[in-house]
């Protein structure tokens, strides 16, 4: 399985993802590292990035979700996936690729944001992915008013819920 920690900038998509990660024994990807150079320029002068940049770095995600799953491989994966034209793009089927929407007020987004430092991404761009954002249909939603820590256990919880409550029906049906 490969998870999408999904949303905007400043909802905690790195620091929740390498927890998760490290917790579950699973390998953790930035999609941030996944950007080319020209996106990255982009986003640092404050302009944001439009579908056709954001095109070639979902497909390159996405080779990188198909190739680990091919192999039988689980992976943490951190990417806005702010519409769903991109999280289609990324190939999630909320089975085998599922996300997990870390849902966070503007002002709770803000504060996050006026905090970091170094982030290419610079905060007047918030608003922009807040009206880009389409919410997702299925997967988690986990909001972000708690510790990173907690809210990685309540990721784990409902994982293992959804995990049972599929064991169940699959068993209803035999």
């Amino acid at each position: 399985m490969v998870l999408i920690l999904m949303g905007p900038t400043g909802c905690g998509k790195t620091t929740i993802g390498r927890l998760l990660a490290q917790r579950l024994g699973w390998p953790f990807l930035d999609g941030d590292d996944f950007h080319p150079a020209a996106n990255v320029a982009k986003m640092h002068s404050g302009t944001p990035l439009d579908d056709n940049d954001r095109r070639p770095w979902l497909l390159a995600l996405r080779k990188e979700i198909e190739d680990r799953s091919r192999a039988g491989q689980s992976a943490i994966v951190a990417c806005s996936a702010l519409k769903r034209i991109y999280r289609e793009l990324l190939g999630v089927d909320q089975q085998s690729v599922k996300t997990v929407y870390l849902r966070g007020s503007f002002e709770v987004l803000q504060e996050r944001l006026s905090d970091r430092r170094g982030h290419f991404m610079p905060p007047e761009l918030l608003r922009s992915q807040l009206e880009t954002l389409e919410l997702p249909e299925g997967g988690l939603v986990v909001d972000i008013d708690d510790d990173p820590a907690m809210i990685v256990t309540r990721i784990i919880a409902s994982l293992k819920q959804a995990a049972l409550s599929g064991k169940a029906k699959r068993d209803k049906n035999v």
